[in-house]
């Protein structure tokens, strides 16, 4: 329901006008399809990986069904005259999937036709395009905040490149792996976007970084589960900016953003968000998501009792657990029921906190989990170094 727009639309109609703590029916039916998304991108100049939609523009959010269709690739042939046209590897995606859901790497016309045929039966009914591989990319995005104003601004930016099964497992932030000079470009590219169709509410746009440059992948329009990493760096309550979005409140009037900007909580002064700087980053977060998964099996979903969970929250770590000791995991379960996050003034030291909440943890029971795996990636040399992509797991 966060993603149909259906709901926002109903709920404006309703006697009472009913306010959705979130984006507008249609910046949410244009900017959470992955086909409009890119459209609406390279027509705001922000910068995309080669697709099956490379050089479609519009004007606004007027994006037409003629339009739109000339981005998908509606048949086996379509989509291998597009490929010719973009050139192998390519990735095929469905505009409807997610979660891993979807999507298929493909690199050659025999893979192309499996695959097509794959992401169909997964996501049925659903627009598909394809997209250039990015086989040694990061994943980067910038967390946005925007009101009804004409108002939008970057709460800085998160790492979530360690994925399997092209989910996230680890996320940390603020994004240290680019310039920061290349960051602000992301960051001023995201809410560039988010304003150019009257975008409210919180949402996160998601880039590939590859060799120095970035690209634009999707943008969610809602708040991800990650979102306490940008929080603790930024001092920011998300929801509750989230709650005075949808009371009409402008950003220069809520206290967190005002804080954020080194003003006065309660001032009145109107804050430039184009010129005025923020304040730095408060240190650094990593999170790992705990899932009822076992690694040694392909990361296959487990299900079962679960007889003791044992956690400690401490000055510099955090987590939340969605079940507790003699519950257990059914299963329909979504995989995650935890999430830990773990804070310092660096990235190494946010990492130590990890580290030693990760031995700490104990959850005993007939599920599988991948506490132990998380542990063992966060002492390797490569995450250590910070030096890894995507496809490091793979």
């Amino acid at each position: 329901a966060s993603e149909n727009p259906e709901l926002p639309d109903t709920l404006s109609k309703t006697k009472n006008k009913i306010a959705f703590i979130g984006p507008g029916a249609i910046a949410m039916d244009v900017l959470g399809d992955k086909i409009s998304s890119s459209i609406l991108a390279e027509s705001a100049g922000v910068p995309t990986m080669p697709w099956s939609g490379s050089g479609l523009r519009c004007s606004g959010v007027d994006i037409s069904e003629e339009l739109y269709q000339r981005a998908c690739v509606n048949d086996e042939e379509s989509a291998l005259l597009s490929a010719a046209q973009i050139g192998y590897l390519l990735m095929i995606k469905a505009s409807e999937g997610g979660g891993g859901k979807g999507i298929r790497k493909v690199s050659n016309d025999n893979e192309l036709r499996l695959g097509f045929a794959q992401v169909k039966a997964e996501v049925p009914g659903s627009p598909i395009f394809l997209m250039k591989l990015a086989s040694q990319s990061r994943h980067l995005e910038v967390q946005v905040v925007a009101d009804h104003h004409g108002n939008a601004v970057a709460l800085y930016s998160r790492d979530c490149s360690v994925q399997r099964r092209h989910q996230k497992i680890i996320e940390e932030g603020p994004v240290c792996v680019a310039p920061r000079e290349i960051v602000e470009e992301m960051e001023q590219a995201a809410v560039r976007l988010t304003k150019s169709v009257g975008y409210a509410g919180a949402g996160t746009v998601e880039y590939l970084y590859d060799s120095g440059k970035y690209y634009f992948l999707e943008l969610n329009p809602r708040l991800q589960v990650e979102h306490p990493v940008s929080e603790w760096i930024t001092n920011c309550n998300i929801p509750a900016i989230q709650l005075n979005i949808a009371m009409g409140i402008s950003l220069n009037n809520i206290p967190d953003i005002r804080r954020f900007y080194g003003r006065e909580a309660f001032g009145d002064d109107v804050i430039d968000f184009e010129t005025s700087k923020p304040l730095p980053p408060n240190g650094h977060v990593i999170a790992c998501r705990i899932t009822a998964e076992n690694p040694e099996e392909g990361f296959q979903p487990t299900c079962g009792s679960v007889v003791e969970l044992t956690f400690r929250n401490t000055p510099s770590v955090w987590g939340y657990f969605s079940i507790r000791s003699q519950g257990a995991i059914h299963a329909f379960s979504d995989s995650q029921f935890g999430h830990i996050f773990a804070h310092g003034p660096t990235r190494e030291e946010a990492r130590k906190a990890m580290v030693t909440a990760l031995a700490e943890l104990q959850i005993r029971g007939d599920i599988c989990t991948t506490a132990e795996y998380l542990q063992t990636l966060i002492h390797l040399d490569d995450y250590v170094k910070n030096d890894f992509t995507t496809s490091w797991l793979d």
